[in-house]
């Protein structure tokens, strides 16, 4: 029995709830694609698969066989296209996933410089503030701001990911400038909002941490929008000094001189990752791709 057909069958037939589907997409037979998840199964001497007349769901032992099963051809795929393109040139469809922010501001720029120098690389690009899994999300570079992720990645750290409290000349003038952390809660507020909720505003006071946070005025994902309130004095922001550099270099925003010094998490070494599997910087476009970045956003 040919085990990795076998498994690309069956893989399939799990994802498509159906045999017929699963056999036109391989363009065999479905009896043929039938019978070799059924020689599967009875090489694991279990039953990987309920069949109905009208459709196929996995068992409890076959949706833990699939969970590892999907890995596996993933990896023996990466493998593949690795040793194919070891020796070509840099080509094909580039998966970069980012956060919002720096998408926005520093990555979709010098994308237009990377595409000028590998212009048989197609881009496909997604911006979001939500988690994704490499291998899960087929996402050849990712770009994250926070720690030093624990997942099975190579992290490369780009830049650092201090917060910073800004306000806008008149808001500090309608509202004054607050120079304690305790003065924060007389203010009005702006946050972030990332997948766990708001970033809130904490300062170590009298050996222990406190939320000082402001009162919110707007909570949103989007970063842009913030520092746009921001500098129409509508509260205060911690933002990222990278995020905020263009506002704090016009004079839009000016950043708060606070004590004790006001963080969004009790560590404070939090930095921009590109993160990328280790297989995968054996495929030209990914090994361009990450060299590229790490040269020109470090510079």
């Amino acid at each position: 029995m040919d085990q990795v057909r076998a498994l690309r069958y069956f893989s399939k037939v799990a994802e498509m709830g159906s045999f017929t589907k699963a056999a036109r997409l391989f363009g065999v037979p479905p009896s043929s694609l039938s019978r070799r998840v059924a020689d599967l199964e009875s090489s694991l001497g279990a039953t990987l698969l309920k069949r109905s007349t009208r459709d196929v769901k996995l068992t409890e032992v076959g949706q833990r066989y699939y969970n590892q099963v999907v890995d596996i051809l993933q990896q023996l795929e990466q493998s593949n296209e690795a040793v194919r393109s070891y020796q070509a040139k840099p080509m094909g469809h580039l998966h970069i996933s980012s956060m919002v922010g720096f998408g926005e501001r520093i990555l979709l720029p010098l994308l237009e410089e990377f595409s000028q120098l590998y212009p048989e690389i197609v881009l496909d690009v997604s911006l979001s503030d939500e988690l994704s899994a490499l291998s899960r999300d087929e996402v050849d570079v990712a770009i994250r701001g926070g720690y030093a992720p624990n997942e099975r990645v190579l992290a490369i750290k780009l830049m650092g990911n201090q917060f910073v409290p800004v306000a806008s000349p008149q808001y500090l003038l309608n509202m004054g400038t607050p120079t304690n952390a305790l003065e924060l809660k007389k203010h009005k507020g702006l946050y972030f909002r990332t997948p766990n909720g708001p970033t809130p505003w904490l300062a170590y006071l009298n050996n222990q941490w406190h939320d000082v946070s402001a009162p919110q005025v707007a909570v949103s994902n989007n970063g842009k929008w913030l520092g746009e309130l921001a500098a129409k004095g509508k509260g205060i922001l911690m933002a990222p000094r990278w995020s905020a550099a263009q506002y704090l270099a016009r004079g839009e925003l000016l950043e708060l001189k606070i004590e004790p010094t006001v963080q969004i998490s009790q560590n404070n070494d939090m930095a921009v990752y590109l993160l990328y599997q280790k297989q995968r910087y054996l495929v030209p476009k990914v090994k361009a791709a990450v060299d590229f970045l790490v040269a020109r956003v470090k510079q």
